[in-house]
């Protein structure tokens, strides 16, 4: 069971998201937001700084729950195409229900050095996963050779903005189409078209 403290920090955090899902980011204030967790203006100090640091918060919270998400593909044995599958049923999850904060960070980042760093250092993040993923599957002869980094960058560009498109805002897009075009893609990319089969793609 949470604890007060736990719950608080949380109902703000839930309240961030709430809002997100139909305002930008500049829009966003402490008191309309602290209205929305249900609790006083001064509540929102004891745990974030500014508004900056909640957002740095949500982030880091959506990539850890997309790297737990990640992990069959990342971590699995044995035919990467049910693991990559599984893999991307959960990032698709994930965005659906958490969307608009990788929208949110990835609008603001241009005109917020804060959070144009921590957009820049989640995406290097899966950057480096993924570039390293690749490089064990080619070694194990499952991925041709090629350059995996810039390979890992471009998937994952197409992974955040269609997934901001789908889900950063209500009405939500379809997760089944979203999961069937991102598997296509990476599918086809790194094991290539004869693959799809596996999938009916």
């Amino acid at each position: 069971m949470l604890r007060k403290s736990e719950r608080t920090r949380q109902a703000i955090l839930d309240a961030a998201l709430k809002f997100l899902w139909t305002h930008p980011f500049r829009d966003l204030t402490v008191a309309e937001l602290m209205s929305l967790a249900g609790t006083s203006r001064s509540a929102f100090y004891p745990y974030f700084a500014d508004l900056h640091e909640l957002m740095e918060a949500l982030l880091r919270g959506i990539e850890d729950d997309i790297f737990a998400a990640a992990t069959p593909w990342f971590e699995g044995e044995g035919d990467p195409i049910p693991l990559l599958e599984e893999t991307m049923a959960g990032l698709v999850g994930v965005c659906y229900r958490k969307g608009p904060i990788l929208r949110a960070v990835s609008d603001a980042a241009p005109m917020d050095g804060r959070l144009e760093k921590a957009w820049a250092d989640f995406l290097k993040d899966f950057d480096d996963a993924v570039t390293h993923r690749i490089e064990q599957h080619q070694t194990a002869g499952l991925i041709k050779p090629f350059d995996a980094r810039p390979v890992a960058i471009a998937l994952n560009r197409m992974d955040a903005y269609l997934l901001i498109h789908h889900f950063g805002r209500r009405p939500r897009g379809s997760r089944e189409s979203a999961q069937e075009a991102i598997l296509r893609v990476w599918i086809s990319t790194l094991y290539g078209e004869k693959t799809l089969k596996y999938l009916n793609l």
